[in-house]
Order: C-alpha cells, then sequence, then structure tokens
C-alpha cells in the first residue's frame, strides 16, 4: 500500500511539473524581447526542468523532460533545418536539464548547484554547434544569438533554482 502511494505521488509530481512547464513556456514565449527569430527564448520553464531533477532524482527528472519535449510545441511550433537538427537542439538540449541532479552542489545548504551551471553550458553548446553545422552562421554569430537567451537563462535558473530545491522536501531522502 505504501509503494502504490509513492508511486501515485512521484505520478502526480511529474504531471504537476509538466504543467507547470507548459505555463512558463508560454510566459516565455509571451516575452518579445528575449524572443529570437530563428528560435530560442529565455527559459524560464527550465526551472521546472532543474527542479524536477534535483526533486525526483536524475532518471525521473529525464522522464520529466521526454514528457516534456512534445509539449514546449504548445507555446511555439519547433523551428529545425534538419532531423539531426531537431534531435540536437529539442531532444537532446533538454534532456541534459534532467541530469542535472548528478552534478554536485557547494556551499552551505548547497546553495552553489553545478548542474544548473553545466546542464546550461551543455545546453548553450548544443545550440551553438547546431547554429554553425545547420543555421550555417560563423562560431561568432551563433555564441552571440544564442548567448542572447542562454546567459539569462542561467542567470534567472541559477538564482531562482537555490531557493526552491530548499523549500521542497528531496524525495530521496524520504524512502
Amino acid at each position: 500500500m505504501k509503494e502504490t502511494r509513492k508511486e501515485v505521488r512521484q505520478l502526480v509530481q511529474i504531471a504537476l511539473y509538466a504543467a507547470i512547464f507548459i505555463v512558463l513556456d508560454f510566459v516565455s514565449n509571451s516575452i518579445p524581447f528575449f524572443k529570437m527569430p530563428q528560435g530560442g527564448t529565455l527559459g524560464l520553464s527550465a526551472i521546472v526542468l532543474l527542479l524536477a531533477s534535483y526533486h525526483l532524482g536524475w532518471k525521473k527528472g529525464l522522464l520529466v523532460v521526454v514528457i516534456t519535449i512534445p509539449l514546449q510545441f504548445i507555446a511555439a511550433p519547433p523551428l529545425t533545418q534538419h532531423l539531426v537538427d531537431f534531435l540536437l537542439e529539442y531532444v537532446l538540449a533538454f534532456l541534459v536539464y534532467g541530469m542535472a541532479s548528478i552534478f554536485p552542489n557547494f556551499g552551505k545548504k548547497g546553495w552553489f548547484m553545478s548542474g544548473v551551471y553545466i546542464t546550461n553550458l551543455i545546453r548553450f553548446m548544443i545550440h551553438l554547434a547546431a547554429g554553425v553545422w545547420f543555421w550555417h552562421a560563423t562560431w561568432w554569430g551563433s555564441l552571440i544569438y544564442n548567448a542572447w537567451y542562454m546567459v539569462p537563462t542561467l542567470i534567472v535558473c541559477a538564482a531562482i533554482l537555490p531557493l526552491l530545491r530548499n523549500r521542497i522536501v528531496d524525495e530521496r531522502q524520504r524512502a
């Protein structure tokens, strides 16, 4: 009985993360200042994916990401040049967020969450490479284009995640 309750609770949490993702993705796509013409926007929804990884662990964090990948097309259609581009920029780039919890936290009460920085850096590098390979931009052009929305995404995530993470109970410690 107890295992069933735990499974139901985790299923509800995954569904809630997906619902919050949709809302934040819609809000992100409504902010014209950070919305780029060929795709890319301030990633408020990345907060949800990172939080899911820290809250539920990396395996369930990846599950949340897999569920939310198609959901992000509710707010904005995918802009890709090729199937491999789609797999890189929409699948792999977001899957890394599900892995955030495997990276260590530092500082008093783990306030420096290295997973936030590492996953955003990996996502940035994926978009940077895709910009060169598929969008035929120069390295500098792709760097500037993608930095326009990825740097603010990193800043927002790095500022908000430690505050939110300290408010939730780590599911891995409940077992």
